[in-house]
């Protein structure tokens, strides 16, 4: 499982780390993300609220100390005033004394504090809970850095939507041009008595339809802007865009290579054994329930009482300090069944957690090779795509030449233009594609990172 500390804050360490640019490059907006992202800034809030939790286990092995102190004050005396009589013992003469009512004034004032100490000695169901809130911590930092590469992967895919978005509105107002065009020629040509007016219908459907599809895509432009701007809470009207040069090249490694990789860095895999270790940790703290425990206390108290006055004598009072030191021994018999119910509970916890990973491991070996191929196969499309550009030009430029001979008529032409753009489209959008699948098979295999979007801003221009 290795140490969560190489996945946990890799994306704050790395960008924290980084140069920066000012502009609406890839790398600022992933930077503003970083700050801003409510998912992100979420996960993290659970992984501290969860860490909490450990701490909470560990104290109870921990000794308890604690501090008190009273203070109180006893006052006492008739409800009413007394007159009794009273001999003189030297005189023998009577008289009459009176002994006031109640009264808060005079009374007796005692206090004291003191200290205590309890200290665990032994305690197997908290030791082995405390050993499973350790694991299902190191968990939580594995599921903390799998958001984090989650938000590397939101980010690049708003970004190239839109950069994606842009390209096709410009290949749908060049196509909307170039019916216009085609439009206007055919026009002039019908009124000249070359083509039939069936062709100028022909060209104004196809240049509706172009117009149409740019309104649409003006649309689907401003969503993917506002989709941007969900993430980092900022508008981003103008961002850097892919290169031309952009390197289109095969997976850098075999596919055994790959899975290797992903078998020692996946994320979903680390998170699985550390919950995996965690369930079997609780399991044995609830075959420990039924164990004796023992608990050791202390303590110290200081005591000042004052002394009672009874008929002007004083009775007793002054200071007085008590210690104790006890070993407790404590051993559960019986709680209604509760105890087995909850070792019941861990085991197919257990289970599930072991399931749970089974489930990770087979999923990790489809998605990293499907990652792996799609990935060579976005190659082999672009550099068929960049050749159905030339083809569909190529059978643009004849089919428009025969028509101005009469061997093809405005239906073919719209045709080929049609092929064409719808070339150009793919074309733009497999470079994307193919953009987006390296840092998923990257983030498959558990070793995405922000220098990936570093290394890809190089390749982004204004």
């Amino acid at each position: 499982m290795g140490n969560p500390a190489k996945y946990f804050g890799i994306l704050a360490l790395s960008c924290m780390t980084s140069s920066f640019s000012y502009g609406d490059d890839l790398l600022s907006i992933l930077q503003l993300a970083l700050e801003n992202d409510p998912t992100l800034r979420q996960a993290e809030a659970s992984y501290r609220e969860n860490r909490e939790s450990m701490i909470q286990s560990r104290s109870s092995l921990l000794p308890s100390v604690g501090v008190g102190g009273s203070t109180s004050r006893l006052t006492s005396g008739p409800t009413d005033s007394v007159y009794t009589n009273v001999t003189d013992p030297v005189t023998g003469e009577m008289s009459i004394r009176r002994t006031d009512d109640h009264s808060f004034r005079p009374g007796i004032n005692n206090h004291g504090w003191g200290m205590s100490l309890t200290q665990s000695v032994v305690n197997l169901a908290s030791w082995y809970s405390f050993q499973s809130a350790k694991a299902r911590d190191k968990a939580a930092a594995v599921n903390l850095a799998a958001q984090e590469q989650d938000l590397i992967m939101r980010v690049a895919a708003a970004y190239f939507d839109v950069l994606r978005a842009i390209d096709m509105l410009e290949t749908n107002v060049q196509e909307e041009e170039a019916a216009l065009r085609s439009l206007d020629q055919t026009r002039q040509r019908e009124e000249v008595g070359l083509v039939a007016i069936t062709d100028v219908y022909d060209s104004q459907a196809a240049y509706d339809l172009a117009q149409n599809t740019t309104i649409l895509q003006q649309d689907l432009l401003q969503s993917r802007y506002e989709a941007l701007e969900a993430i980092t809470g900022q508008a981003h009207p103008s961002i850097d865009v892919l290169r031309d040069d952009f390197p289109i090249v095969q997976v850098d490694g075999s596919l055994n290579d790959w899975e290797r990789e992903a078998d020692n860095s996946s994320l979903a895999i680390a998170a699985a054994e550390y919950n995996l270790e965690a369930s079997r940790k609780n399991l044995k703290a609830r075959k420990s329930d039924h164990l004796p425990t023992i608990d050791f206390s202390g303590g110290w108290n200081h005591n000042v009482t004052a002394p009672i006055n009874s008929q002007g004598i004083q009775i007793g009072g002054g200071a007085s300090d008590r210690t104790s030191l006890a070993v407790s021994l404590s051993i559960p018999i019986y709680s209604g069944g509760a105890i087995r119910s909850r070792r019941r509970a861990a085991e197919y916890n257990v289970i599930s957690a072991q399931e749970s990973l089974n489930l990770a491991e087979r999923q990790l070996t489809q998605n990293i090779r499907n990652a792996y191929r799609r990935v060579n196969t976005d190659v082999l499309v672009i550099a068929q795509r960049q050749q159905s550009i030339r083809s569909t030009q190529s059978a643009l430029d004849a089919t428009e030449l025969g028509a101005e001979v009469g061997t093809r008529n405005i239906v073919e032409v719209l045709l080929a233009r049609e092929n064409l753009y719808r070339a150009l489209r793919q074309y733009a959008d497999s470079r994307y594609n193919y953009v987006l699948d390296t840092l998923i098979l990257r983030q498959v295999a558990g070793i995405l990172t922000p220098q990936d979007i570093i290394d890809l801003n190089e390749w982004l221009q204004q």
